[in-house]
C-alpha cells in the first residue's frame, strides 16, 4: 500500500498537492491525519467521493509498502501517522514541500523542495512532465491549493511557476465558480462575533512608518477558520502587519493558537514563528502553544517582529543631488531645453545667492508655451509656496505630502542649503522595487534578494578585498556618503552564484574566494565646493592606507583609480572610484558630457541592464541590491536588454558591446535590444564613425573591436554582427561574405603555425584582414579612422601593389632562394595578408616559406668567415647570401652532421670566393 499524508488541519495546498501524487502514483491512497480547514472540510462534504481518501484507523501499517508527504517536512504535523515513518520495511519516502530553510527530521528518500508559492505547483509540474491529464474535478482541489496558498497570485511567494501550473489546470478544466466559492467562503457566525470583539480589543503601534496590530482573544474551544479571521481583521483595520492570539483551556493545561500576517517588507514571520515551535511563510505563519504564557508568548513575537521590522528609507537614501537649478529670469523656452536635456519634469528655481525661490513643473511650461510666452522669464510661472523636507524626512512621511498636496518633487534643505531633490519617480521605485523584483526573482539562486547580495560579496569576495571594501565603505560613511560597487563586479558575482547553484555536480561548489582584477566603486553624496571630487577624496584617504598603490587622476570630472602592479596581496587591480555621474550626449554618435549626478542617473546612462547593478556598501542598508532598470532578471533570463531606445543611437560602439557581452556570456540579445539595434544600423548613424570628425568614437569602436577580436569568442562575435548588419559600422560596404569568412579561417591556420616563431598581435592581423577585404579606395581611410598604428596603416596602402609583385613573380621561380629573396623583402604581416587573399599554388610557396625555408640559416656566420681570414666588409653580405641560397636550394650537400655541413659550407665559400 503506497500512501499520501497530508499536514495536520489540511489545507487546500495540501488537500491539491496529495489529489496531484495519487495521479503520479496510481492506486495510492491519500490520508487526512489530523482534521482539516473548515473551507476544506466543507468542500470534502460534497467531493470526498471524487478521491481515493482513506481514514486513518483503516491502515495497517504493516501493509504500507512507501509513504508521500506534501506541504510539510516537520513529523510533528503528521500527528499520530508520524510512526509510520519509523516502520522498517519502508520501500521509499518522498516529500513535495514548498518551505525552504526548513530543518526537516523526515528520513525522504527523495524530496522535491523549492521556493515556489504553492507544493501543489510542484506536482502539477511533474504531471505535466509525465504527460499526465486530469478531470476537473482534479483540476479544481489543485487550482484552489494554488489560489489559496498564493493568494490567487497576490502573495509575495507566488512565482511564475505558480501562473503557469495555474494555466494548465484551467486547460485541465478546473471550475471557476466552485473555486469562487471557496476562495472567500465568508465568516462563520463564530467568527463574525470573534471579529467583533477583536475589533473592540485591538492594540496597535507605528513602528518605522508600519503599523503592527495585535489582539489576545479568549475562547471556549478551540475554533476553526481562525486564519480567516485573521486575514480579515487585517484587511479591515489596514495594518501592515497582525498577529492575532486565541486561547482556551482544555483539561489539564491552556492552550493558545497564534497566528501572523505581516505585508511589511523585509520581515519573515516564518523565522520568527520557526524559533516557538511553528512555521509557515515569510507573509504567513502559525503555532499551537500549549502550557505558556500567552501574554509574554505574545509579547516576544511582537518583539522580534519589531526587530525584523526595516527602517523606511529617508529623503538622504532617496534624493538626486546635486540639484539642477535655474535662475528665476531663465525663459520658458531655455527651461524647456533643460527639462528636453536632463529628462526632467520639473526645475528648481534659485536666486543669485543659490536660495531656492520656486518650482517650476513641465506642465507650467507647456502651458505657457502653449500660449506663446516662450520668451518670459520662469519667475511669473513657478510655485512660490514650495514644500520642502529634510535629508531625514522618511519615506512614508515624503509619501504622505505628495499625495496630500499633490507635489511631483520635494526639495531637501539642510540648514537652508539645497542639497538634494526627491521625486514622485524615487518614491514609486523605492516602493515598488522590492515587490516587483521579488515577486519574479528565483529564490532558490539568491534566497534574500536584497541584503543577500551583501552576504554573496562577503563570503564570495577574497577575504582582502573584502576588507578594501568595508574600509572604503567606513570612509565614505564618515563623510555622509553612500558607496556602491556597480557594473561588471557585481554582474559577474551574481552570475557566479547562479551557475554554482543551478550545477548539479558536487564538484562545481564554489571553496575559493574570487579576487577580481577591477573594481568600480561610485560614491553618492553632496559634496562641498572645494574643488575636490567626492571620489578622488575618498581615493586620497584608501592611498594613504594602501601606500604601494599608485593615485591617478584623470578628466575633467576627476574620476580617481587606485592601480596595484604585481603586489603580493592584490595581485594587479585597479579600482575605479568615480563621483555619481550623468552622461548627456548632445547630438547622435558624439562624446558625452559628464556633470554630476545621483546613484540612479549614474546607473541610468550605463549601456545594459545587467551591467546598470549596484550595491550599496554604507549603513544603513548596506548590502541592498540597487536594480532600478531589471537586471536582476534580466542576468536569470540570460539577455542583454538596453536601458533606453536611443542608447545605440547616442553612441553605436554600444552594439558592438551588446555582441561582446551576448557571446561571452552565452546570453541572448532581448528582441526589442535587437530591433534598437537594426533600427541604429537601418538609420544611417554609424556613417558619422567615418571620416575624422568623432576621434572619441572612433577610439570606442577600434576597443570595441579588440576585446572581440582577441577573445576566443571571436567568430561567433563577428557572425553576430555580421547578421545584424552593424559591420557597417566600420565600412558601409563591409559585409562577412563567403570569401572573407574563407580568408579569416585562412589566417588563423597560418597564426598557429606562424606563432610559433614569432609572436603577432592576432586581433591586429584579424581587424587588418577585415579591412583589406575592402575596396582598396577605403583601406586607408577606415584604418585612419580606427587609429591602427601607421605600420597597418601603410600595409593596407600597399597591399595590392605588394601583392602583385608576388603574385607575378613566385611562380615563375624555380629554386627556394628565389622564393626566399623575394618574401623577405616583405614584413610577416603582409605576406599573411597576401596568402589568404591569394590563389593555392602562390599561398602553397608562402606557407612552405613561413613553416620551413624562412627557418633556414647559413652553415656559417661573419666570426665563421673573420676565422676563414676574409676581411670584414660588404662582402660578408654577399656571401652569407649565397651561402643561404646554396643551403637552400641543396647544391651544399645537407647532412645531419654539424662539422660535416660546415665542412661543406668551408669548402663551397673557399671555392666561389678564393683568396
Amino acid at each position: 500500500m503506497d500512501l499520501i499524508l497530508c499536514h495536520t488541519t489540511a489545507d487546500f495546498d495540501a488537500l491539491g498537492a496529495a489529489v496531484g501524487v495519487s495521479r503520479l502514483f496510481p492506486g495510492a491512497k491519500i490520508v487526512l491525519t489530523g482534521g482539516s480547514h473548515p473551507a476544506v472540510r466543507d468542500f470534502l462534504a460534497l467531493h470526498r467521493d471524487e478521491y481515493p481518501l482513506i481514514e486513518r484507523r483503516a491502515v495497517h501499517p504493516e501493509q504500507i509498502r512507501s509513504l508521500v508527504i506534501v506541504d510539510t517536512q516537520k513529523r510533528d504535523r503528521l500527528g499520530k501517522a508520524a510512526e509510520w515513518l519509523n516502520l522498517p520495511h519502508l520501500e521509499a519516502i518522498r516529500v513535495y514541500d514548498h518551505h525552504i530553510g526548513v530543518s526537516t527530521d523526515i528520513p525522504a528518500t527523495q524530496a522535491q523542495i523549492a521556493a515556489v508559492g504553492s507544493a501543489t505547483t510542484l506536482v502539477v509540474e511533474e504531471l505535466q512532465q509525465h504527460n499526465i491529464s486530469l478531470n476537473s474535478v482534479e483540476a479544481t482541489v489543485m487550482a484552489l491549493g494554488i489560489h489559496v496558498d498564493t493568494g490567487s497570485l497576490t502573495f509575495t511567494q507566488a512565482t511564475a511557476r505558480d501562473a503557469i501550473a495555474l494555466s494548465w489546470l484551467m486547460q485541465q478544466g478546473a471550475n471557476l465558480r466552485v473555486i469562487r466559492d471557496y476562495i472567500d467562503p465568508g465568516l462563520s457566525a463564530q467568527l463574525q462575533e470573534l471579529l467583533t470583539t477583536a475589533l473592540a480589543e485591538l492594540q496597535t503601534e507605528i513602528v518605522s512608518g508600519y503599523t503592527l496590530a495585535w489582539v489576545m482573544l479568549e475562547t471556549k474551544g478551540y475554533v476553526t477558520g481562525l486564519s480567516s479571521l485573521a486575514s480579515q481583521l487585517m484587511e479591515i483595520t489596514e495594518s501592515d502587519a497582525l498577529i492575532l492570539a486565541a486561547q482556551h483551556f482544555i483539561e489539564p493545561d491552556e492552550r493558545v493558537t497564534i497566528i501572523g500576517r505581516s505585508r511589511i517588507p523585509g520581515t519573515n514571520l516564518n523565522e520568527i514563528f520557526q524559533e516557538f515551535g511553528g512555521g509557515g511563510h515569510s507573509q504567513a505563519a502559525s503555532i499551537s502553544l500549549r502550557s505558556v504564557d500567552t501574554r509574554k508568548t505574545l509579547a516576544a513575537i511582537l518583539n522580534k517582529l519589531k526587530q525584523q521590522t526595516p527602517q523606511p528609507p529617508i529623503a538622504r537614501d532617496l534624493m538626486s543631488s546635486p540639484v539642477r537649478t535655474i535662475r528665476p529670469e531663465t525663459t520658458i523656452g531655455e527651461a524647456q531645453r533643460i527639462l528636453l536635456r536632463y529628462g526632467h519634469s520639473g526645475l528648481c528655481v534659485a536666486d543669485p545667492e543659490g536660495q531656492l525661490v520656486g518650482i517650476v513643473s513641465r506642465r507650467d511650461l507647456d502651458i505657457a508655451l502653449h500660449h506663446g510666452f516662450s520668451h518670459a522669464p520662469v519667475k511669473g510661472y513657478m510655485k512660490t509656496n514650495v514644500k520642502t523636507i529634510t535629508p531625514a524626512t522618511t519615506l512614508p512621511e515624503i509619501e504622505s505630502l505628495m499625495v496630500t498636496y499633490d507635489i511631483g518633487r520635494l526639495p531637501v534643505l539642510d540648514n537652508g542649503e539645497l542639497v538634494g531633490i526627491v521625486t514622485r519617480t524615487d518614491v514609486l521605485r523605492e516602493i515598488h522595487q522590492e515587490e516587483v523584483n521579488w515577486n519574479h526573482v528565483d529564490r532558490d539562486t539568491l534566497p534574500n534578494y536584497r541584503q543577500g547580495a551583501y552576504q554573496l560579496l562577503r563570503d564570495r569576495l577574497a577575504p582582502q578585498l573584502w576588507e578594501l571594501l568595508t574600509k572604503a565603505a567606513t570612509h565614505a560613511q564618515q563623510r555622509g556618503w553612500h558607496l556602491y560597487l556597480v557594473g561588471g563586479a557585481v554582474r559577474d558575482l551574481l552570475l557566479t552564484h547562479f551557475r554554482q547553484s543551478n550545477c548539479s555536480s558536487p564538484e562545481s561548489t564554489f571553496n575559493s574566494s574570487l579576487l577580481l582584477t577591477d573594481i568600480d566603486l561610485v560614491v553618492d553624496g553632496y559634496v562641498a565646493n572645494n574643488g575636490i571630487s567626492a571620489g578622488v577624496q575618498l581615493a586620497q584617504e584608501l592611498q594613504q592606507i594602501y601606500p604601494n598603490t599608485r593615485l591617478e587622476v584623470h578628466g575633467a570630472f576627476q574620476t580617481a583609480a587606485l592601480l596595484w602592479h604585481k603586489d603580493s596581496t592584490f595581485d594587479s587591480l585597479w579600482v575605479d572610484i568615480a563621483t555619481a555621474r550623468t552622461e548627456f550626449y548632445p547630438y547622435p554618435a558624439a562624446n558625452p558630457e559628464v556633470e554630476a549626478s545621483s546613484i540612479r542617473q549614474d546607473l541610468y546612462r550605463r549601456d545594459f541592464t545587467i551591467n546598470a547593478l549596484a550595491v550599496r556598501l554604507t549603513s544603513p542598508r548596506a548590502g541592498e541590491l540597487l536594480d532600478f532598470f531589471g537586471g536582476f532578471l534580466d542576468l536569470q533570463a540570460q539577455q542583454i536588454r538596453v536601458l533606453h531606445a536611443n542608447s545605440f543611437i547616442e553612441d553605436p560602439t554600444r552594439i558592438y558591446r551588446a555582441v561582446r557581452f551576448a557571446v561571452r556570456l552565452d546570453f541572448t540579445i532581448e528582441p526589442e535590444t535587437e530591433s534598437y539595434i537594426r533600427y541604429c544600423i537601418a538609420s544611417g548613424i554609424y556613417s558619422r564613425v567615418q571620416g575624422d570628425k568623432l576621434p572619441g568614437l572612433s577610439t570606442r569602436l577600434k576597443g570595441e573591436l579588440k576585446y572581440i577580436l582577441e577573445a576566443p569568442y571571436w567568430k561567433r562575435a563577428l557572425k553576430l554582427l555580421s547578421d545584424l548588419g552593424a559591420l557597417k559600422c566600420i565600412h558601409p560596404t563591409l559585409e562577412l561574405d563567403r570569401e572573407l569568412w574563407r580568408q579569416l579561417r585562412l589566417l588563423e591556420r597560418c597564426l598557429q603555425q606562424r606563432d610559433r616563431q614569432q609572436n603577432l598581435h592576432h586581433w591586429l592581423l584579424r581587424l587588418e584582414a577585415i579591412a583589406a577585404h575592402l575596396s582598396p579606395e577605403y583601406r586607408v581611410q577606415v584604418a585612419t579612422n580606427l587609429q591602427l598604428p601607421d605600420d597597418s596603416i601603410k600595409r593596407l596602402g600597399l597591399l595590392d601593389q605588394s601583392q602583385t609583385e608576388v603574385e607575378e613573380l613566385l611562380p615563375s621561380y624555380q629554386q627556394p632562394s628565389q622564393v626566399v629573396q623575394l618574401l623577405r623583402r616583405y614584413d610577416v604581416p603582409t605576406l599573411v595578408l597576401i596568402a589568404i587573399r591569394t590563389h593555392r599554388d602562390v599561398r602553397r610557396l608562402i606557407w612552405q616559406y613561413f613553416t620551413h625555408w624562412s627557418m633556414i640559416e647559413p652553415p656559417l656566420n661573419g666570426n665563421d668567415l673573420k676565422i676563414l681570414g676574409y676581411k670584414p666588409g660588404p662582402q660578408y653580405r654577399i656571401i652569407l647570401d649565397e651561402l643561404l641560397a646554396a643551403t637552400l636550394d641543396g647544391v651544399i650537400e645537407h647532412s645531419t652532421n654539424f662539422e660535416d655541413l660546415r665542412n661543406w659550407a668551408i669548402a663551397f665559400v673557399k671555392n666561389r670566393y678564393p683568396q
